[in-house]
């Protein structure tokens, strides 16, 4: 009983730190990004308070909590299983491609959303510096230096790993709600009248009444659901269970926050950064450690989406949508921290971007919104779609809910577009160039490889292997795509030049759509002095070659793999040819032995 209660309780507290980091930074800033351009009056803050907290509940609770982490696959959740899961549901090849092209947007606007958050977050915590006495004056320039200076060392941070920090994130992450939702009851209890923003009637109140500038207030609230999308994608790593009940004391305290909040504005209208003056008002010799925890809890929230990042672009690796980068792991325990050094400096570079270009928060969440709400309205669609086909009509009728508003807020978000949202959409357009490319270059290049049916292989290997009069001594491992369709360098080294080994292997490696799991085994083929290995694992497993090839004990003498020479015509062809050459070879990438490997070159016109 003591044992369930001690994992009930960690795993509560981890998911408090690894999940909740970007929405439980979002009281810092989500009510003054809002009455920075509306008057606080009864009605409005009445009004907003009702939209915030029926957003909480419709989009994050019910549609991620509930509905999103209802599709998971072995535990797994994320952009790239909701397609893995419609697939198999659509039958004509359009709707496939459709599908296809659909997630690699949505994986990309997570990215262009990974670009701000650090950015709105860390920026946020910064701009509480001035409520400090005798701080008043310092400038928002040296605010931007610090506040870069953080980002730099975070990211500096990232190649060491943070299995060590993570532990604390958990600590961290639960003081600082706890502090969230002491100091909002403490402000509800001046005034407890605007606990009736739970009616959603002034919801729609407010909606029907302000018209075009009630629109432009959505564009706003969706703030306080960013970061909604991590407990779905965090699910492989924590569980559902802990993820849900950790929401539930979570969205506690971001109610009773965002109440008192309002609370403290309708007494204090001119009040510009509502949570830090609150605070102030309320406990000011705790200010300057309150502002410390502002600090650390927008690391922890920056970190998440980093990790995010990292692994949605592993993900795309394994799935051989991206081409291959270098990728290190930093912990020996947990499969899930990879560094991504490319990653990580084109992010450092963008993040200190939106931070000079901006200058100031109310800046940045006038832009911010609009790749998150892009997310949630393809989540939201390919939940619809799934639940519709598997005829689940009780999830499909709350996913239309869902999806609906999630259409208004991204309808809303397109007014942010010309206020410098435009940039998260470049920085989105960045990956999914690169995924488009690489994907449909990768598409070309099998269909020009010409490879030969296994069973012609084998046909023509046995006839050279018989007329063989000596074979070289020892194991010669051969790395395939697809042991069915034999490269041609292979049939070139092997039956061409006649290098025949006693025994050789054709290896290929096969990623399942399951996350999880690693299964190798040798197929026969009948044929003496080759053999074949497959292994197939899921897009999440990190792969070590050599020990599988140990514990099934080959010893290989030699190592062949094919070098791709790539000729193209076309622009696109090219910049293809390009990635292909500066990304990771598939030997470089599962770091094999480089005594052992042979690389064979084979030209390729796409």
């Amino acid at each position: 009983m003591l044992e369930a209660v001690r994992n009930y309780f960690k795993g509560v507290m981890k998911s408090v730190g690894v999940v909740f980091g970007d929405i439980g930074t979002s009281p810092m800033y989500t009510l003054g990004a809002i009455f920075s351009f509306l008057h606080p009056t009864v009605d409005n803050v009445i009004g907003v308070l009702s939209l915030i907290i029926w957003t909480l509940i419709i989009v994050v609770t019910i549609g991620y909590a509930w509905l999103a982490m209802s599709l998971g696959k072995k535990g797994e959740g994320g952009t790239i299983v909701l397609r893995e899961l419609l697939m198999p549901l659509l039958t004509k090849p359009w709707q496939k491609m459709v599908v296809l092209i659909f997630s690699f947007v949505g994986v990309s606007l997570f990215i262009g959303d990974g670009v701000i958050t650090p950015a709105v977050t860390i920026l946020g915590a910064v701009e509480g510096v001035p409520q400090i006495p005798g701080c008043r004056d310092v400038s928002q320039g040296a605010l931007i230096l610090i506040a870069c200076v953080i980002t730099i060392l975070l990211f500096i941070l990232q190649r060491r790993g943070t299995e060590f920090l993570s532990r604390w994130f958990g600590i961290v992450m639960t003081v600082w709600f706890v502090f969230l939702a002491i100091s909002g009851l403490w402000a509800l209890a001046g005034n407890p009248s605007v606990l009736i923003a739970f009616n959603p009637y002034y919801a729609i109140r407010f909606l029907m009444h302000n018209s075009f500038k009630a629109f432009a207030v959505l564009s706003s609230v969706i703030l306080c659901a960013t970061g909604g999308e991590a407990l779905y994608a965090d699910m492989g790593h924590l569980g559902r269970k802990p993820i849900v009940r950790a929401w539930y004391l979570v969205l506690g305290s971001l109610l009773l926050s965002y109440f008192g909040q309002g609370a403290f504005l309708l007494a204090n209208p001119k009040a510009n950064k509502v949570l830090y003056e609150m605070v102030f008002s309320q406990v000011p010799d705790l200010y300057i450690p309150f502002l410390i925890l502002c600090v650390l809890a927008s690391i922890i929230a920056s970190q998440s989406l980093i990790s995010g990042v990292f692994s949605a672009v592993y993900q795309g690796i394994m799935t051989n949508i991206i081409p291959r980068l270098k990728i290190s792991y930093t912990s020996s325990k947990l499969r899930s921290q990879i560094y991504i050094s490319t990653v990580n400096w084109m992010l450092l570079i963008s993040v200190l971007f939106m931070i000079l270009e901006f200058r100031t928060v109310d800046n940045l969440t006038a832009a911010y919104g609009f790749a998150a709400s892009g997310t949630m309205l393809f989540t939201g669609i390919v939940m619809m779609i799934i639940f519709w086909l598997r005829r689940v009509w009780i999830y499909l009728g709350f996913a239309i809910l869902v999806t609906g508003i999630d259409l208004m807020f991204f309808i809303a978000n397109t007014t942010k577009i010309q206020q410098g949202a435009y940039w998260s959409i470049i920085v989105a357009l960045i990956p999914l160039s690169i995924i488009l490319i690489y994907y449909f270059g990768e598409r070309r290049f099998i269909a020009a490889q010409k490879p030969l049916a296994l069973d012609l292989f084998t046909q023509r290997f046995k006839t050279v292997f018989d007329q063989s009069t000596q074979h070289i001594e020892g194991t010669a491992l051969y790395f395939v795509r697809d042991v069915r369709a034999v490269p041609q360098y292979v049939v070139h080294t092997v039956c061409d030049t006649e290098i025949m080994y006693e025994d050789t292997i054709l290896f290929s490696v096969q990623t399942r759509d399951d996350p999880f799991g690693v299964i190798g085994f040798f197929k026969s083929t009948n044929v003496p002095g080759l053999r074949i290995f497959e292994l197939q694992l899921g897009y999440m497993e990190v792969l070590d070659i050599e020990r599988i090839l140990k514990n099934a004990g080959v010893n290989a003498k030699v190592m062949f793999y094919g070098v791709d020479a790539i000729s193209a015509k076309s622009m696109l062809g090219k910049v293809y040819a390009l990635m292909k050459r500066l990304s990771s070879s598939f030997v470089h990438f599962h770091k094999l032995p480089a005594e052992k490997l042979h690389g064979v070159i084979r030209m390729i016109e796409i």
